[in-house]
């Protein structure tokens, strides 16, 4: 009995050693928590140029700038305890280089916390950078990277990346501002769906153009503003869509829950607007013989918003189809304008034309998947738009 007993005390105590948990896990408070990174063309600052002249120097050409938004431990622990602080929230770290993953590594060699990214939420691309390098060459470290998320979303700015890390208020991450942007798609019909890391491989690899949501920074102030656009066979960038572009974009795929349309009145020359509460769109490829059209049909119902027309009723059916026509009008141009910009300027389809094909001609779309682009801008496209008004507010007969 005193022999068993003893082996299982024995075996306990062996036990104990593999039971040693995740012996290379580090304290939360040691690392580096990450939300945002920027990348930049490259230009080293002044803490850099110090560092490198007495000695810090390493192998490297100073190609690209990474920006590491940390949070700032200090200004968080104030609050937690229910404090105030005048200090912000996050912490940018700068690093230049030609790697991304030497650049971390030389992170680590300034800052008593590592970059620590598995809860990263954005990714900020300066557009300059993708007129030299291509997105698939910037974002393979962190496709590759398995303490990235799949899940972090990608924007691009026509400015520098590290103005979109900044803001004037203390108490909010610019990431976490960033993303939220996302959700007020309700109000604005110029905000893309949001295109994740996982999202970007397929775009990447399919050989189709698309787009990406365009950020701008200024001042302490961030904005979503318009699109970049990347040709589907380099991954560089084409050009850029302001944000009329866009809203003809998000029309004809039909995305976007909300948003207004303004119009004016042809006669009275004032302005209504149209609060947009469904949208439906069906990219139609028609195919006869050799001939190859595309007819786009749009619905949106919707309310009247806004109107500075005083003379009109809003209870007036003729007045509300007035408005629906001249809605619709509008409506209409705004696809034909990006369109024509589509053919003549970017020569690329980035509504997803080429995608409707794919589904609806399989066979067809074999034949012309190769130079889609090239053939998109020859293609004849038609558009049809109905607008109803479904409500007028709480203006009654005045």
């Amino acid at each position: 009995m005193k022999k068993t007993n003893t082996i299982r005390y024995l075996t306990s105590v062996l036990l104990l050693f593999l039971l040693t948990g995740c012996w290379s896990s580090h304290e939360i408070e040691e690392l580096g928590l990450t939300f945002a990174m920027g990348i930049d063309k490259g230009e080293e600052t002044e803490l850099e140029k110090k560092f490198d002249k007495v000695g810090g120097d390493y192998p490297k050409k100073d190609r690209i700038t990474m920006i590491y938004q940390y949070v700032n431990e200090q200004a968080a622990g104030s609050k937690s305890i229910g404090g105030s602080t005048d200090q912000k929230t996050y912490i940018n770290v700068y690093e230049t280089g030609d790697s991304l993953q030497q650049i971390n590594a030389e992170v680590a060699l300034r800052q008593d916390r590592p970059v620590f990214s598995p809860h990263l939420k954005v990714i900020v691309i300066a557009a300059d950078l993708l007129r030299t390098y291509s997105l698939s060459e910037l974002l393979d470290q962190p496709l590759r990277d398995n303490e990235i998320r799949p899940s972090s979303m990608v924007l691009v700015t026509r400015g520098r990346a590290r103005d979109t890390l900044e803001l004037k208020e203390t108490g909010e991450m610019p990431a976490f501002r960033l993303l939220k942007i996302v959700e007020n798609e309700y109000k604005a019909k110029k905000i893309l769906p949001p295109v994740t890391l996982a999202k970007l491989t397929g775009k990447m690899r399919s050989g189709t153009s698309y787009l990406l949501q365009n950020v701008i920074g200024t001042d302490g102030e961030i904005k979503y503003a318009g699109a970049a656009a990347i040709n589907g066979k380099t991954n560089k960038l084409i050009g850029y869509l302001d944000e009329h572009d866009l809203e003809g974009v998000m029309w004809i795929i039909g995305k976007g829950i909300g948003g207004m349309v303004k119009s004016y009145d042809p006669t009275e020359k004032k302005v209504t607007a149209f609060g947009v509460e469904s949208i439906k769109s069906n990219i139609k490829p028609i195919v006869k013989g050799n001939r190859l059209s595309f007819e786009v049909n749009v619905k949106s119902e919707g309310y009247l918003a806004e109107n500075w027309n005083t003379k009109e009723k809003a209870f007036d059916d003729k007045f509300l189809e007035k408005v629906e026509k001249t809605t619709a009008k509008t409506v209409k141009k705004s696809m034909e304008d990006i369109t024509k910009k589509m053919k003549t300027e970017y020569k690329a389809d980035l509504a997803g034309f080429g995608n409707e094909l794919r589904i609806k001609h399989p066979r067809l779309w074999e034949k012309l998947k190769k130079n889609w682009d090239e053939t998109f801008t020859d293609i004849p496209i038609t558009f049809h738009v109905q607008i109803a008004i479904k409500e007028y507010g709480t203006v009654g007969d005045q």
